[in-house]
C-alpha cells in the first residue's frame, strides 16, 4: 500500500509520529510536508499549496491512499485534486482539534479552524482521534456551532462524525529513553522534579513554578530540571524561576539532544504537569517511561493515561507534590515500563493496519 502524506505542520509531535509510523508500518509512504511554524496560515492555504505540488508530480508516481493531518482542509483538498487522485481513500490523524484548543481569551477564539476540522472530518472517509477527550471535545465544539446557529442545524452531524471517526493513541518509540537507563543517577540526593512540556501559557507554568517558590521558601529540599520547547514569546515566569530557584536547577532549558534528553528524564523523580489543555501527553509519557512519578490534572486526557492515584483534584497540587517529595516518591524500571508499553508502537500497530485496513468507500451524507 502506497500513501501519500500531507503534513503542513512537520514538527514536534507531529514530526515524531510519522517517523514512528515509516519505521513502524509495513507501508510505502511518501510525504510532503512543510515546516512547523503559522499554523493558522498552514490551516488556511495548505489545501491549495499542496494540490498544487501533487499536480506537479511525476504521472507515474500512483497512490493507494491520502494521509493527512487535521491541519489539512480535506474538503477544499479534495475539490482541488484531480478526480482520480480526489476519489482516493482519505485517512486524517487528529493530534489536537481546534474546537478545543485554548486561546488566551475565550473572545479571540476564531471558529473558521474548528469549522475547517468539521468539513475535514466529513470529507474524510476515516478519521482517527488521538484519545477519547479529543474527540469528545471536538463533538462538544460541533454542537456548540449548532447552539450558535439554530437555523442551520446540520442533520445527524454526531452519528456522521461517529461512523468515520475512531480512537487511535499516537505510537510512540522508546529505545532512545530505554537505551539510557544505564546512566539512571544514583537516588541519594534531593528529590528531582522535570518539567518537559512546552514554554507556553496553555501548560500554565505561573501556578507550576509558584508552587515550587513557595515550596523553596518552606525550605522543602528539591532539585529541578526544566526541559521542553521554547518559542520567539516566553512567559516571563520562566526567566523568573531561573533566577529564584538557581541552587536547585540541574538543568534549564531544551537538551541538545534526543540521546541528553533521554539522559535528562532519567535523573528526574516526579514529572507534574499543571496544563490548562492536553490532548495527549507525550511528555508525561516519555518522562514516566524514564522513571518519573506523574503527578497530574484529574482532567483533560490524563485519566485516559493513568490511574486516579497519579491524578489531583481542584487545588491539590501544592499539597501533593510536597506530600510526594517528602516521600521521596518514584517508579522502578519494571513499574515504568508497564505503566507506558501499552503506548508503544509495538502495541499499537495492528490497530493502526485495521485502520488503514482495507480501502474504504465514502459514507453515504
Amino acid at each position: 500500500m502506497k500513501i501519500l502524506v500531507l503534513e503542513p505542520y512537520y514538527g514536534g509531535s507531529h514530526r515524531t509520529f510519522l517517523d514512528g509510523m515509516q519505521a513502524h508500518l509495513p507501508y510505502d509512504f511518501f510525504l510532503l510536508t512543510l515546516p512547523a511554524r503559522h499554523w493558522k496560515w498552514r490551516m488556511r492555504l495548505a489545501a491549495p499549496y499542496f494540490a498544487d505540488r501533487i499536480r506537479a508530480l511525476p504521472e507515474d508516481i500512483e497512490f493507494d491512499a491520502i494521509f493527512c493531518s487535521s491541519f489539512v482542509d480535506v474538503a477544499t483538498l479534495r475539490s482541488l485534486l484531480p478526480a482520480a487522485i480526489g476519489r482516493l481513500p482519505f485517512y486524517t490523524y487528529f493530534h489536537e482539534n481546534q474546537f478545543a484548543y485554548p486561546v488566551r481569551q475565550e473572545d479571540e477564539r476564531d471558529f473558521h479552524f474548528g469549522l475547517t476540522n468539521l468539513t475535514t472530518v466529513l470529507a474524510s472517509d476515516r478519521v482517527a482521534f488521538s484519545t477519547g477527550y479529543n474527540l469528545e471535545t471536538f463533538l462538544q465544539g460541533v454542537e456548540q456551532i449548532q447552539r450558535l446557529r439554530p437555523d442551520m442545524k446540520l442533520r445527524a452531524m454526531v452519528e456522521k462524525i461517529g461512523a468515520r471517526a475512531c480512537i487511535l493513541n499516537p505510537g510512540m518509540d522508546f529505545s532512545r529513553i530505554d537505551g539510557a537507563a544505564g546512566r539512571k543517577r544514583e537516588r541519594a540526593g534531593p528529590p528531582v522534579i522535570v518539567w518537559n512540556h512546552r514554554w507556553e501559557h496553555d501548560k500554565d507554568p505561573r501556578r507550576f513554578f509558584d508552587t515550587l517558590f513557595s515550596l523553596d521558601a518552606d525550605g522543602l529540599d528539591f532539585r529541578l530540571i526544566v526541559l521542553g520547547q521554547s518559542f520567539r514569546t516566553v512567559p516571563a515566569v520562566f526567566a523568573e524561576a531561573q533566577a529564584r530557584l538557581k541552587s536547585r536547577i540541574i538543568h534549564y532549558g531544551f537538551a541538545e539532544s534526543p540521546a541528553r534528553y533521554a539522559e535528562l528524564l532519567h535523573n528526574g523523580d516526579i514529572v507534574a504537569s499543571t496544563a490548562k489543555h492536553e490532548f495527549y501527553g507525550i511528555a508525561v509519557i516519555e518522562a514516566v517511561r524514564a522513571g518519573c512519578y506523574p503527578l497530574l490534572p484529574a482532567g483533560l486526557a490524563y485519566p485516559e493515561l493513568f490511574g486516579p492515584e497519579y491524578l489531583y483534584g481542584e487545588g491539590e497540587f501544592p499539597s501533593r507534590l510536597k506530600s510526594l517529595l517528602q516521600k521521596r516518591t518514584t517508579l522502578d524500571n519494571s513499574q515504568a515500563r508497564a505503566m507506558t508499553e501499552r503506548f508503544s508502537w509495538a502495541a499499537l500497530k495492528a490497530g493502526y493496519m485495521e485502520w488503514f485496513g482495507p480501502s474504504p468507500g465514502i459514507p453515504d451524507p
